[in-house]
């Protein structure tokens, strides 16, 4: 069976080795020495000045957002994970949708000006499947309008805009350490800010307010991680490069098996992390064909992102065509880094035939 992902595993050896220092020292969570070991390996390797290392990505976008301190509306992006907009809605704001370009999918700079109101806060941009939105001119709409900008950056590791790390961008950036990504901690996420001050608020909110054992500074909430993730981190990020380097062949691959196909617009000058393969079909039945050709096969893509999620029942409805017709012909195929170049093959090979069909 061929899963649209499997999470990179370090030798096991060398996990055992963490959690036995876990065991010996018997301090298991509340900001541990691996904890903190993880967090000053993660700025060294990205170039960042500052970042926390939070239990997921979900509750990095709700702590990016309490630290704003305003509620209000939030531009945001129709095309992303629902965490982005339930994030939103958590911390009593309210999510306005506006639509995506249909050749990289992020949100459409053009589009946003016309949606702030005097009670807009925050845009609120996902970077989509590791591929940058336009980050300068997103800031010129910000500085316009005195606006902060917080960035999903969920499936981002290790890409760059302008030779620096794309968590660098915005107010305050996010992203996930799910055992789903690229880079993963089993679960987990992370906060990153050029703002001394956004990080201090953060750190305070992740750990229920507290200044010390019994004063707090406002209240906050349960974010932290474990040691036992931190060690995962640990473990992982000394096979970084080499996931690196084994995604982008088989990203390239791909590419040259399936020109006839229709992807994701990636910008050449970009340090782009090829962490996703999405292929966009001409319509919505040539995607549940082709789909069906490959679990008959075995092989399990997924309909990243669907639906578009300016059509959730519990929101406020926003016309958003671009991003609900992208949602409805768009899949990503597998991609890992235990995945083979035979099995690679395969897949192309029911994928055109179904469209030759």
């Amino acid at each position: 069976m061929i899963n649209v992902t499997q999470p990179f595993l370090p030798p096991i050896e060398e996990y055992e080795a963490m959690v036995r220092s876990i065991w010996k020292r018997n301090w298991l969570t509340n900001n541990g020495p691996l904890v903190n070991e993880f967090e000053l390996a993660i700025k060294d390797f990205l170039g960042v000045p500052h970042m926390l290392f939070l239990n997921n990505g979900t509750m990095a976008l709700q702590l990016a957002i309490k630290a704003l301190n305003k509620v209000g509306e939030i531009i945001t992006t129709p095309f992303s994970y629902v965490a982005t907009t339930t994030a939103i809605i958590w911390e009593n704001c309210k999510p306005v949708f506006v639509d995506i370009k249909p050749d990289d999918l992020n949100i459409d700079c053009t589009k946003i000006e016309e949606a702030i109101t005097d009670k807009t806060i925050a845009i609120l941009a996902t970077h989509v499947f590791g591929n940058p939105c336009d980050v300068l001119e997103i800031q010129k709409i910000a500085d316009k309008y005195n606006l902060k900008v917080i960035y999903d950056g969920a499936h981002c590791f290790g890409t760059n805009v302008n030779g620096k790390s794309i968590f660098r961008y915005g107010d305050i950036c996010t992203t996930s350490f799910h055992a789903t990504k690229l880079f993963h901690t089993i679960e987990g996420g992370a906060v990153f800010s050029e703002d001394a001050n956004f990080i201090k608020k953060m750190a305070l909110l992740r750990n229920f307010g507290h200044t010390s054992s019994n004063s707090f500074d406002g209240f906050g909430i349960n974010a932290k991680n474990s040691e036992f993730h931190a060690a995962m981190g640990l473990c992982n990020i000394k096979y970084i490069n080499d996931i690196f380097k084994k995604r982008k062949q088989q990203w390239v691959l791909y590419m040259e098996l399936l020109q006839s196909l229709n992807v994701q617009k990636i910008k050449a000058s970009l340090g782009f992390n090829y962490a996703y393969f999405p292929i966009i079909f001409e319509n919505e039945n040539s995607l549940i064909r082709s789909m069906e050709a490959l679990n008959n096969q075995y092989i399990f893509p997924r309909r990243y992102f669907y639906p578009s999620l300016n059509l959730l029942n519990y929101l406020d409805y926003y016309n958003c065509p671009i991003s609900e017709s992208i949602a409805s012909r768009i899949l990503c195929l597998p991609l890992y880094h235990n995945l083979t170049f035979e099995e690679q093959h395969m897949i192309a090979r029911v994928l055109l035939r179904v469209q030759n069909n």
